[in-house]
């Protein structure tokens, strides 16, 4: 059997990354979000950064008390929802959403059953059209179950520790907890930094682990999370893919665990594995600019904002027509040919409406219409949600003006129509427990 290489994997992973960069959180996006951020509007921000607040304020002080409504207002007001959607857990192949889960941004109140969570919450895999993400305040109740297939906060993939991830208060921590200063590890490998350096890898760390494993925090992020749930001196359980290992100590290096789990906390998904950001910028893959800003700015705290580019003609297209070289492009809305007559252009278009061959001119944009070049980024905008961005993206090629043709193009759209009413069907309850038969979602952790 074949085995891949961890180089392989890690290649794998960081152009996976980039892609979740570049269309996942559209610039557009955390743009808007900011500025309602800024101005106060923390609903509006939801709002344009596809994030269904489902939480009642007053409900909750009527319920659990005036103080913690009051905690809560005070999270909600300082919460960036754009900058959650870059941290939030993904999957492979296509770097969505993690599906199906329910995350912790905060707790309040008294350790256990009093405590109340702010929760972030993705839709099933067979309703995750939009990447849509929802808000919610978790106290244990029944009622909880109707809402979400897994409502129950996940001991994994939360966050109420990693506030730098979703709270603009707390975004410029976020070199110091990723342990950017500290990483990557000295050359000499795993275990050659003094055991009591800050960052300091354990010694005799097990092979075999993939890519991306943040062995140089495991330690530090192991007593933050043993102090935060009141558990002192016990193991934490770590899960870096298909490796258990155990962490019984800030000098003891990790032992692989074999067997059933214990119920040991977790140390969380945010704090096994390396900041992407930090990857890609260290590979090269990713400027500054491409990053989120508030990101940017605390990965790289002399970055500035670039200025706007300066807006640029677009070329024409050229096509072999005949003996001559014709141009296509945008004329009144619509890609045409340039060079050819408005009326020489309808009977081409009649003539092959009735089966026959037209000029290389129309047969191109005829092509482009049905199966253009930039569909595959297209299509990923559509998957991630940005339908604006994808939009813009057709309006550009083919004009504002123009009309889908049957093809890959229509197809796509089509689905992701689809997608959302299947999403609508499932946010207002219609659609149960899902479909009758559901696709298995391809799980691995990003």
């Amino acid at each position: 059997m074949l085995m891949r290489s961890s180089h392989v994997d890690g290649d794998l992973r960081l152009s996976l990354w980039r892609r979740v960069r570049e269309f996942a959180v559209p610039r557009s996006m955390i743009e808007a979000a900011t500025a309602r951020r800024v101005a106060g509007d923390w609903a509006g921000a939801c709002a344009v950064a596809r994030v269904d607040v489902d939480l009642d304020l007053r409900a909750a002080a009527r319920v659990h008390g005036a103080e913690l409504a009051a905690e809560v207002r005070a999270d909600l007001r300082h919460f960036a929802p754009d900058l959650l959607r870059w941290h939030m857990p993904r999957m492979a192949p296509d770097g969505l959403l993690r599906a199906g889960l329910t995350v912790t941004l905060a707790r309040y109140g008294v350790s256990g059953a009093g405590t109340v969570h702010l929760v972030a919450r993705t839709a099933p895999a067979w309703a995750d059209a939009a990447q849509r993400i929802s808000l919610a305040l978790w106290t244990g109740h029944a009622t909880d179950r109707d809402v979400h297939p897994h409502p129950h906060p996940d001991r994994r993939f939360r966050l109420d520790l990693h506030r730098p991830m979703w709270d603009a208060r707390h975004a410029p921590d976020l070199a110091a907890r990723a342990g950017a200063q500290h990483w990557p590890p000295p050359r000499g490998g795993p275990g050659t930094s003094p055991p009591g350096e800050p960052g300091a890898v354990p010694r005799g760390e097990p092979d075999g682990l993939p890519p991306g494993c943040a062995t140089h925090r495991w330690a530090a992020e192991a007593e933050i999370l043993r102090d935060a749930d009141g558990r002192t001196g016990v193991p934490v359980l770590v899960r870096a893919g298909r490796r258990r290992l155990v962490l019984d100590g800030s000098a003891t290096p990790p032992r692989v665990l074999r067997g059933p789990a214990p119920s040991y906390p977790v140390l969380p998904h945010a704090a096994t594995w390396v900041l992407p950001d930090l990857e890609l910028l260290r590979a090269g893959l990713i400027d500054a600019d491409r990053l989120h800003p508030l990101v940017a700015a605390a990965l790289r705290p002399q970055w500035t904002p670039a200025g706007a580019e300066a807006d640029t003609d677009r070329a024409w297209r050229t096509v072999e027509c005949g003996d001559a070289r014709h141009r296509i492009g945008l004329r009144h809305g619509v890609l045409t040919a340039l060079d050819h007559d408005p009326d020489e252009v309808r009977r081409e278009e009649l003539f092959a409406a009735l089966g026959g061959t037209p000029s290389p001119c129309l047969r191109v944009i005829d092509a482009v219409h049905r199966d253009p070049e930039p569909l595959a980024e297209i299509r990923a905008r559509l998957d991630h949600g940005d339908n604006d961005g994808a939009l813009a993206a057709v309006e550009e090629l083919l004009g504002p003006a123009a009309v889908l043709r049957d093809g890959a193009l229509r197809d796509e759209f089509e689905s992701a129509v689809a997608r959302q009413v299947t999403y609508g069907l499932y946010r207002s309850g219609l659609a149960g427990r899902g479909p009758l038969k559901t696709v298995p979602q391809r799980k691995v952790n990003l």
